[in-house]
């Protein structure tokens, strides 16, 4: 009975224990050979239980998880960027313009800023196959509200809710794959969920761009809510529930609700409206003026939440993080890398089409299909990456992806008149190679760096680190731009070599701000590894 007990009970820090075939199927359906114990299951929970346990006696098991968490990551992400396409029409239908409709892309990165904090540590608390569900759950009414939205405020509402679910499905999908891979393996794991996390817009884009010419743009988000419920059904299949006995439960249940209840409340907000303010600044900083009241509020609130969030650290009895976990390198490093190379690469990404427009005077068609170099190389290297990784270490290969982001940035920055196609194609690839190589080595690095127990937590962090990195690049890089058109007195009319040179100054920003991701992947460490297990 006590060995029973001891099997059954899973230690909330032992990823080793998460998900264990010995501890979970249900013990009242099944023994420990895997045999039905009785019959009075109906025949849904017999087959999920015969699926559960079959799955985690395959050596594989860890990838199954990997491939269900993955098939719900890309139902919610491939809508992003098709979405784009739709805007001119729904601002026709809604009676609005397509400026005040970009606010369904920076509302769900301002709610995901907010949002992601309490969630990654909630998910560390009471589990993360339970808030990926939520997530899940999240995205199906968001997929509902945005397909029944009559007006702008309901869409614009949807849309921030999506932002919501992306955080818990984020970072719970995040410590799930850690806790199920060895961690001189998790680096391979990470290559994959970076090529769905690349690739999923770009096979969006094929595959709604079809959906809307034929049916609507709402026909996208039903044909969304179809592929969540699929990617729901699976995880709940292949991701079984940690059980133990009934005094057990309530153990547990007893300890996360005092941990809840422990939690620096007063850190974690301070540090999701310090993110949030920031973004926010940042998002209407080009529209209302870097020196406007609004702006300046928001930036000055980012600073206060942010001294209070350290102060939190330091000083609260239960830290959202940690504060030792910020003097060291592979946990630091890796999220500098994050933050500046998302920086480059999508400030360089918004630039790039108004280059090939106003520089070159290509056509759009011409310049969608030149630019999707970018994202189909970043998600094709980043699986491959991580292989390789393994045989190098992830330090080179976070210092190799940073460097061939940063001549990316370069290239473009040295582009002229007759730049051909192919110099061209080459710093596009460039930025795609550098992304790919570089993200899969910075989250296994940093999740090596941390306890199970906090894997959420940094999920969250890493993806804040990405999300402002992000907005930061795309709003600075064009405010500069823009002021270098300006400056020189130039209108969109104005000839071709002019404007390109407008573009000179804010790729160079790009790159050197990409160069301090080289400095953070070279003072990385590598995951240990044993010769033999890398050879095997």
């Amino acid at each position: 009975m006590n060995d029973r007990r001891h099997s059954a009970h899973v230690d909330r820090e032992d990823p080793a224990g998460l998900l264990n075939a010995r501890s979970d199927p249900a013990g009242a359906a099944f023994g420990t050979m895997g045999t039905e114990a009785g019959s009075d299951l109906n025949w849904i929970m017999l087959l999920r239980a015969r699926v559960q346990a079959r799955a985690e006696g395959s050596s594989r098991y860890p990838w199954w998880v990997l491939w269900s968490l993955l098939a719900g990551l890309f139902a919610l992400n491939f809508t992003f960027t098709v979405f784009i396409v739709a805007l001119p029409t729904v601002a026709t239908q809604f009676h609005t313009s397509v400026t005040v409709l970009t606010w369904t892309m920076v509302g769900p990165l301002l709610a995901y800023g907010l949002a992601a904090p309490i969630l990654g540590k909630t998910g560390d608390i009471y589990g993360h196959r339970r808030l990926y569900l939520f997530g899940l759950v999240g995205a199906m009414v968001s997929a509902i509200l945005t397909a029944l939205s009559h007006n702008v405020d309901m869409l614009l509402i949807a849309r921030a809710l999506d932002g919501v679910q992306g955080a818990a499905t984020g970072t719970a999908s995040g410590a799930l794959i850690n806790m199920v891979f060895r961690p001189e393996e998790r680096v391979k794991a990470m290559g994959w969920w970076s090529l769905i996390g690349a690739g999923g817009p770009v096979i969006g884009v094929s595959l709604g761009s079809p959906i809307i010419a034929a049916y609507g743009w709402r026909a996208l988000f039903w044909f969304q809510l179809v592929l969540i419920v699929i990617a729901f059904s699976v995880v709940v299949v292949l991701l079984p529930r940690r059980r133990g006995f009934d005094d057990e439960d309530a153990q547990k249940k007893q300890q996360a609700r005092r941990e809840f209840k422990r939690m620096d409340w007063i850190g974690s907000w301070s540090l999701s409206f310090a993110v949030g303010t920031f973004m926010l600044a940042l998002s209407i900083g080009p529209s209302i003026g870097w020196s406007s009241p609004g702006t300046m509020a928001c930036f000055i609130l980012a600073i206060v939440m942010t001294v209070t969030f350290v102060i939190r650290i330091r000083h609260a009895a239960n830290p959202l993080i940690p504060a030792h976990y910020f003097a060291r390198r592979n946990f630091v490093m890796p999220m500098i890398l994050r933050a500046s190379g998302n920086f480059a690469y999508f400030g360089a990404f918004f630039l790039f089409p108004l280059v090939m427009e106003q520089g070159y005077k290509y056509s759009i068609p011409r310049v969608g299909a030149l630019a999707i170099a970018r994202p189909i190389t970043f998600s094709l290297c980043s699986p491959i990456a991580g292989y390789v990784a393994v045989r190098i270490g992830e330090r080179i290969s976070a210092f190799a992806g940073a460097v061939f982001l940063t001549l990316s940035l370069v290239l473009f920055a040295m582009l002229h008149p007759s730049s051909g196609v192919w110099f061209i194609a080459l710093a596009l690839a460039l930025s795609g190679l550098g992304m790919g190589v570089a993200m899969p080595s910075t989250s296994s690095v940093m999740a090596n760096e941390v306890l199970p127990s906090e894997f959420g937590v940094m999920s969250a962090a890493q993806m804040l680190a990405t999300q402002v990195g992000e907005v930061a690049g795309i709003q600075i890089l064009e405010t500069v731009q823009q002021a270098e058109v300006r400056r020189h007195g130039l209108t969109s009319a104005a000839p071709g070599p002019a404007l390109l040179e407008t573009f000179r100054l804010p790729f160079l920003i790009g790159a050197c701000v990409a160069a301090l991701g080289i400095v953070g992947g070279f003072f990385m460490r590598s995951v240990p590894r044993e010769r033999s297990k890398q050879k095997a």
